[in-house]
Parts: structure tokens; sequence; C-alpha cells
């Protein structure tokens, strides 16, 4: 398994850009995107059918409030666009910057049967837990080329940030 890349003090960074400058953190997402675009469109591409036939049906489920909440029709489409890079610069946050998938039907195809053993687990194949089925390997196969880009990327805000705080 690869070991994450650590830039120190990248959630202070992140976290000062709008109180120096109005707009700052919006755009350091954006360029963040922009640099992820390689990693984002692999998981992407990734998605190419629907896994299983049933997958495509409408299929709800009622949560403990007695709400209905649509799990799937799980969509090609849908699946590739809710492949999305996000920013949390929290500070109880795990990771600072991840890919996720925001697609309920794609979500759920990532991450069934990786904590336990169920029926839909078991037709879409074995998983190990902690790992998903398209983003995890797609991404992976694009850090090196993202992180080394994204380390620039990082160092240009935190001088800009430094020049206003100074």
């Amino acid at each position: 398994m690869a070991k994450a890349q650590a830039v120190y003090g990248l959630t202070e960074t992140i976290r000062e850009l709008n109180k120096v400058e109005p707009g700052l953190r919006k755009q350091f997402t954006k360029d963040a995107e922009k640099v992820a675009a390689p990693a984002l469109d692999a998981a992407r591409d990734g998605y190419t059918r629907v896994p299983l036939s049933g997958m495509a049906r409408k299929w709800s489920q009622t949560n403990q409030k007695g709400t209905r909440r649509a799990i799937f029709p799980f969509t090609v489409s849908g699946a590739r666009r809710g492949v999305k890079l996000k920013v949390d610069a929290r500070r109880d946050a795990v990771a600072v910057m991840f890919v996720q998938q925001v697609n309920r039907g794609a979500a759920v195809f990532e991450a069934a049967g990786r904590a336990n053993k169920n029926p839909l687990g078991d037709s879409l194949g074995p998983i190990a837990p902690g790992r998903t089925r398209v983003i995890g390997p797609r991404v992976l196969g694009k850090r090196a080329e993202v992180t080394r880009e994204l380390v620039q990327v990082i160092k240009k805000y935190e001088r800009r940030v430094q020049q206003k705080v100074r």
C-alpha cells in the first residue's frame, strides 16, 4: 500500500486563504481540481457499464425515520459525474484533499461488501476493507504525477499567504 504524501502546514494555509484575501480559497480549490484532473479523469473512465443488471432499476430504502431514499438506478453518466475532488481543511479531517464518489448508486457499488459480507458485495466480487472498486486503483495510478504538480501549487499559495501576513 502506498503511503500518503504529507505536506505540513497545508491545512493551516488553506484555512488562512480567505482571511488573507477573500475568494482565494475558491481559487485554490479550482487550481487543485485542474492539477487533479488526470486522476479524476482516470477514475471517471473506470465507469464503463452498469455492474449488475438489477442496479439499473429503481430501488429505494426506508430509513429509521420512515423516509424513503433512492439508492439506485446506477447510471454510467451519473457515476462519472459523481467523481469529485474534496478539499477539507477542518482540524479533525482525515485527509486534506481526496477524490470521492457523490453519486449514491455508484458509492454503493464502490463499497458494497467491504465492511461485512452481504449478497450485493458477493455478486460484485470480493473487495478488501478500506478499498474501493474503481476510484482507488485508478487514482493511485496517477498519484505521483498529481502530487508533484500539487506541491508546486501549494507552495505558490503558501508564499502568497506568507507575503500578506507579514
